[in-house]
């Protein structure tokens, strides 16, 4: 099990946001759908279930080759921190400085890192907030950022 930094004044200085460059699609199929065959799987970021059924984060251009039905196209933002499952109020910081600007954010807690999916329109905006949060959280912990 990995555990990672808890304190919310840490994390918020170590965030070290990165855009990767792969565009992505969010897309549903059904409960039982199958995906179309031909779809690499690595080309998949990420799935989560819900009784409606199955949201697939995937690349942008995999969705629209396939034709498959896109609900969002997002920018994706990684932060490179090691934060802890456990760890609280994260979320709530970064989310809360992307909507003051106006910027709608969907969120995935993985086991190492969290990542930010943002319209695409909204990426360099997006990274400039969160950069200034960190730079912000950082002079408040007296730390010096690289």
């Amino acid at each position: 099990m990995h555990e990672g930094t808890t304190n919310l004044r840490t994390l918020i200085a170590s965030m070290s946001p990165v855009l990767n460059r792969e565009r992505v699609a969010c897309v549903n199929l059904a409960l039982g759908e199958k995906a179309p065959d031909g779809i690499p799987g690595s080309a998949i970021i990420g799935t989560f279930r819900e009784q409606e059924g199955l949201t697939v984060f995937v690349e942008l251009g995999v969705a629209e080759r396939f034709n498959l039905k896109i609900s969002f196209r997002a920018a994706w933002i990684t932060l490179l921190l090691r934060s802890d499952l456990s760890s609280a109020g994260l979320t709530a910081a970064f989310s809360g400085a992307l909507g003051a600007v106006g910027i709608s954010c969907n969120v995935v807690a993985a086991t190492y890192h969290d990542h930010i999916f943002v319209p695409l329109e909204a990426a360099d905006d997006a990274m400039g907030v969160l950069e200034q949060l960190q730079r912000d959280a950082a002079s408040q912990n007296g730390m010096t950022l690289q």
